[in-house]
């Protein structure tokens, strides 16, 4: 069968590439820039190039975006070019192929303030049910990318799976102050708890949606590993996470003692899978206990397949403040 990869020369982009040529897909990449994973270059703000691509495609994966980091470098009209028109044109261009099934990578993003709780107040219980408040351009031009596909179910029948993932690149954290207080690695075993995704999980979740899209027709999941948490830790959760965690995942204290480490002292929000394993039938591998025991045996917290895409940047240029801008910029 042949699928069509957007983004194919980012994370989620090549590693969905690899995976679909390793289960015998004929995969067309493309992307605006060159490279191993990449069939076609050129932009999906092109509709004319999209629909030269979209030739005998029977699925259709879309991960291709500007993301958060490219807040402060990239103006609002870009956002909108990249993340609405060109998922339009993907859109419309999939319709009149026959594509049989959309798969679009959106970002827990979506969810903005409405995942952070007023002071005193619990942790919030992010399901698909919670409504987005989105605080960025990216966040706005995802969950309007997000309402193309189900328009576009609506309108024509058109199966459209939107899978909002959690954070899964490798790069190191945006704030300064989180980079200060806790090592890399440290830091990313602690979001496995509540906000974080493993590549290898990701692809997963992506071909679980593109085997159920045609039965489910339109849905909204979140891609995050499994969270040891209950609804009823989120009020102890805010205060005091040490104590939730060593409740829920027991014994974590010793490896993280032997390598130095510590837990961050309050979480304030956990993403749930739970409708994403229920109804894709996704079955991810990685979560916070999975990682600590890879971690025991002294293997990299990563999968394999994490470990061979590696990082990618999201910018040419490198900053003194960090991966990426944060704190100024003209179109903040």
């Amino acid at each position: 069968m042949r699928v069509l990869v957007t983004g194919s020369a980012g994370h989620l982009g090549e590693a969905l590439v690899l995976t679909l040529q390793n289960l015998g897909h004929e995969v067309f990449g493309v992307d605006v820039l060159e490279s191993a994973f990449t069939t076609n270059a050129g932009s999906i703000v092109d509709r004319d190039f999209v629909r030269d691509c979209m030739r005998g495609v029977r699925t259709v994966f879309h991960p291709a975006t500007l993301h958060k980091p490219h807040v402060v470098t990239h103006s609002p009209q870009e956002f909108v070019d990249t993340n609405v028109t060109g998922t339009l044109n993907l859109l419309q261009e999939a319709v009149a192929a026959g594509v049989e099934s959309f798969i679009f990578t959106s970002t827990t993003s979506v969810f903005g303030d409405a995942m952070v709780p007023p002071p005193g107040a619990p942790a919030v219980w992010v399901t698909e049910d919670v409504a987005p408040v989105p605080k960025n351009i990216y966040g706005v031009t995802k969950a309007a990318a997000e309402d193309l596909c189900r328009l576009f179910h609506r309108k024509h029948g058109f199966p459209c799976i939107v899978l909002r993932t959690s954070r899964f690149f490798p790069e190191e954290d945006d704030s300064r102050e989180m980079r200060e207080a806790y090592t890399d690695d440290n830091l990313k075993t602690n979001e496995y708890l509540f906000r974080r995704v493993d590549l290898e999980d990701a692809v997963s979740a992506h071909i679980a949606a593109a085997q159920r899209a045609r039965a489910i027709g339109f849905g909204r999941y979140i891609i995050s590993a499994t969270t040891p948490f209950l609804p009823e830790d989120l009020a102890d959760l805010c205060r005091d996470a040490p104590r939730v965690v060593a409740r829920r995942a027991p014994g974590y204290e010793a490896e993280y003692e032997r390598r130095g480490w510590r837990m961050l002292p309050g979480i304030d929000r956990v993403y749930v899978n739970e409708r994403a394993r229920n109804e894709l039938g996704w079955r991810p591998r990685y979560d916070f206990r999975s990682v600590l025991e890879r971690l025991g045996r002294g293997d990299d917290l990563r999968s394999p397949l994490a470990q061979r895409v590696g990082s990618k940047g999201y910018h040419a240029e490198s900053f003194a403040e960090g991966p990426y801008p944060v704190e100024s910029g003209r179109f903040r």
